[in-house]
């Protein structure tokens, strides 16, 4: 075999090429360290993500879930005890979260017989339904409107079982024979009567 067939390394070639190969070899056992370690600690901040997300969230849907039903423009139809037929609306209506018994009315208004042919009609800024009593309590500038007349008051109770209304407040209003102030009041009928009690004080009119 000749010289010629024989390729000679110089030493400082093999000992750059030595070199070189130790360099990737610390590389890739460094990437053999570092990369499982990234991925664990990528893994641990997708799950502390999920983790924090269930904990933030969880308050505000049980928030959610126990907000209040908001109903709007309701309308309550019934009868009371003699049949007499009844109408409840309101602007809205939420019930109360700590008494599912009370059902709470924003300008509520309340229509007595209404298919008669003199219905009386009453109007508040607030108002309370109590399921439990059937019940209707009225707050607030409230108007009664009827054959009787028009009158204001401060506070009226509607019972739908005997369709009767009573106010304990002081009530003023005018009617046919002339104006009227009480200290309490009571609706009775089909609204066709008024009983006025305390301090009744009447202006009749004489034309």
């Amino acid at each position: 075999m000749s010289a010629a067939e024989f390729t000679v390394v110089a030493a400082p070639l093999r000992q750059r090429g030595v070199e070189r190969w130790r360099r990737r070899s610390r590389l890739v056992r460094t990437l053999r360290l570092v990369l499982p370690a990234l991925i664990v600690l990528i893994l641990g901040g997708l799950a502390g993500v999920v983790v924090y997300n269930s904990v933030t969230a969880a308050p505000q849907q049980q928030a959610e879930d126990d907000a209040p039903i908001r109903l709007v423009n309701p309308r309550f139809v019934g009868r009371d005890d003699k049949g007499r037929a009844y109408v409840i609306t309101a602007a809205s209506a939420v019930r109360d979260a700590s008494d599912y018994q009370r059902v709470m009315l924003d300008r509520p208004a309340l229509v007595l017989d209404e298919e008669g042919p003199d219905p009386l009609r009453i109007e508040a800024r607030q108002g309370v339904y109590h399921e439990g009593t059937r019940k209707l309590d009225l707050q607030g500038g409230v108007k009664l409107a009827g054959a009787q007349g028009i009158f204001e008051t401060a506070a009226s109770l509607f019972d739908t079982k005997s369709g009767e209304i009573v106010g304990s407040g002081p009530i003023h209003g005018s009617g046919s024979v002339g104006e009227i102030t009480a200290k309490s009041y009571a609706v009775q009928g089909k609204g066709e009567r008024m009983i006025f009690k305390g301090g009744v004080k009447t202006r009749l009119n004489t034309n």
